[in-house]
């Protein structure tokens, strides 16, 4: 098994919903994301993917969080924006712009609210 791993960061707001304390109130942060891709078989270059290729996939996703308010996108406009549902959201938009490469798969996205507090998802 290949596991390749890259990283990015975006800045943006949130308030989360029906939560008791600070983080119900408007405030922003700088968030660092940690996406980590795997597969068994390379391709005929005999890599997984190009890392230049996986960061613009990556960087594509985050320019949809990036100086926004994450409250007022669709997607969360049921669920809470939450270290974890932004983590999923990282992952599932990977994972549709992932279909042309066969051979490439999710493993994980990891979102760093801070240095010291980060939330991963994955599937399995």
């Amino acid at each position: 098994m290949y596991k390749l791993k890259v990283k990015d960061h975006f800045s943006s707001a949130h308030y989360l919903r029906n939560y008791q304390g600070a983080c119900e109130n408007l405030h922003g942060h700088n968030w660092m994301v940690e996406l980590v891709v795997e597969g068994e078989k390379l391709n005929e270059i005999e890599i997984l993917i190009d890392f230049k290729e996986l960061k613009n996939i990556l960087k594509e996703v985050l320019s949809e969080l990036d100086h926004r308010l994450i409250n007022e996108l669709p997607y969360f406009k049921e669920k809470n924006p939450s270290s974890e549902n932004i983590a999923r959201f990282i992952f599932e938009r990977v994972k549709e712009k992932l279909k042309n490469y066969p051979n490439v798969r999710v493993k994980e996205v990891t979102v760093f609210e801070t240095e010291k507090a980060s939330a991963t998802y994955s599937e399995a």
